[in-house]
């Protein structure tokens, strides 16, 4: 049998109007002013093939914007290029508009029973998260991956398992960060990334996998484990290779612990992160719970998982509650991706940077995982009502911005009073009109110490901060277009 679909047209409108704020919008870029996403897309099922052409074409206005605070000092500027040069992660993408068609969420799959084997350039969540997904999220642009899933659960005498194990190619976004031409006591601050040195194989493999366990004897109850590694593709001025052998083409599923590494060099070359997760849904009182706790970087064995546990860990806890018939719906989430004080003895850097991975765990140029990205916290609570095809949303949301940074910047002048917090007012709206979808999802954000930066006062010690508000606007439709008889 032949069946094939004409998918809904999506068009997702984003606007900042001072500084970017951009949380799991996929394509798009860090942007002020106006940027957009239209998706058009067809689906056909041949026997056990799929195949999904869902292209996004992208228009973003990239308009200037202040970055980080040029009021700094030269060490400041240098101790940020401290994690600039090792993550791909730049404030602007470029000094022009951007307007770009590529092959969004395509993909072409062979089905068997439970499993999916495939190709393809769809965004990926993995774990629990509603809005921090540590491991794998959307927040970056689609990535180019083989895939082997599981479609439905496969069950068994002990519950259902499901996975996902992916081998991926990441990109570099090939800008440069604000002041890369600044020095520091007569040296430059900026180190070129490899595909700056004129390399010309210089993208990186990513392999993943997802494990997930639902018990049979506990309803409701799902955990599982996850894992990535990365590294260079090329051999290239002696680096390390996965060419190098067969064995390191699944690398994902070898060398959890340092112990198992054949060389130093290569688990100096390699980047890799892993943890566990969990979700539980109580159906009698509707509620879940959730949360995923993660590593950044391997131990060496189990004894120094058991010692040290918090070294490189971040994590997300969440909680939803449904009241009055599900008509209100109370959540809450909180991540926390900041090193803890062990830093102070073992140094373990920020989440998806690299110290031999320059573009870190990046792709275009933006994170994988938690939007909030390296070094930063963010708690947000929301009430919801449901209505009968719609739903309105009341949120407030504080994100503690790049802390890791923050103390390793300011620990010599003790300077507690630059701490850059968003306070952020969030209103969402969604509803549907026949065949047509809308969602509008609005915040004001005021941002106190914006890039850490203060008014300085040689006469005055707690001074005001350079405070910024900025009004984010997010406008979602699809339409789905009615097929006839």
């Amino acid at each position: 049998k032949i069946n094939f679909k004409i998918l809904p047209i999506d068009y997702n409108l984003e606007f900042n109007s001072n500084h970017p704020y951009n949380r799991n919008n996929g394509t798009m870029i860090p942007n002020k002013g106006y940027q957009h996403v239209f998706s058009p897309g067809l689906y056909a099922k041949i026997g056990p093939l799929e195949i999904t052409l869902k292209p996004e074409h992208h228009f973003a206005e990239n308009k200037d914007f202040e970055g980080f605070w040029e009021g700094h000092r030269d060490v400041i500027w240098e101790r940020r290029y401290a994690l600039w040069n090792r993550i791909d992660i730049p404030e602007k993408f470029g000094n022009k508009n951007h307007n770009s068609t590529y092959i969004g969420q395509s993909s072409i799959r062979l089905n068997f029973k439970n499993l999916s084997l495939g190709i393809s350039n769809e965004n990926i969540w993995w774990g629990p998260s509603i809005r921090n997904s540590i491991m794998m999220s959307n927040h970056a642009k689609g990535f180019k991956h083989i895939t082997f899933n599981t479609i439905k659960p496969v069950k068994t005498k002990i519950g259902n398992f499901e996975w996902q194990v992916i081998s991926a190619r990441l990109e570099s976004s090939g800008y440069n960060q604000s002041g890369y031409l600044k020095s520091n006591a007569g040296r430059p601050i900026y180190v070129p990334k490899i595909n700056q040195l004129g390399e010309t194989d210089d993208w990186r493999y990513m392999q993943a996998l997802l494990f997930s366990y639902s018990p049979k004897w506990i309803d409701g109850l799902s955990f599982g484990y996850i894992r990535w590694v990365q590294f260079y593709s090329a051999l290239v001025e002696g680096r390390y290779s996965w060419m190098d052998g067969n064995t390191d083409y699944f690398p994902v599923f070898s060398n959890l612990f340092r112990k198992n590494d054949t060389s130093a060099s290569q688990e100096a070359q390699t980047d890799q992160a892993a943890g566990l997760f969990f979700r539980w849904l109580w159906k009698e009182s509707n509620t879940e719970i959730y949360s995923e706790y993660h590593f950044n970087d391997a131990k060496v064995n189990i004894r120094d998982l058991l010692l040290d546990s918090r070294h490189a860990r971040a994590f997300t806890i969440g909680l939803q509650k449904y009241f009055s018939k599900n008509s209100l719906k109370f959540n809450f989430e909180w991540t926390q991706m900041e090193q803890t004080g062990g830093r102070l003895l073992r140094n373990a850097g920020s989440w998806y940077m690299h110290g031999y991975v320059y573009d870190g765990f990046t792709n275009e140029g933006e994170v994988l995982g938690a939007s909030i990205g390296p070094g930063s916290n963010s708690q947000y609570i929301s009430l919801t009502k449901f209505k009968e095809n719609s739903k309105i949303t009341l949120g407030l949301e504080i994100i503690h911005h790049d802390n890791d940074f923050y103390y390793m910047a300011f620990e010599n002048s003790t300077d507690f009073r630059r701490y850059w917090k968003d306070y952020n007012i969030n209103l969402k709206y969604q509803t549907k009109f026949k065949n047509l979808w809308l969602a509008m999802d609005a915040f004001y954000i005021r941002s106190l110490n914006y890039q850490w930066g203060l008014e300085e006062d040689p006469t005055k010690y707690f001074v005001p901060g350079i405070d910024k508000n900025n009004f984010h606007m997010t406008l979602k439709l699809a339409y789905l277009i009615p097929l006839a008889n």
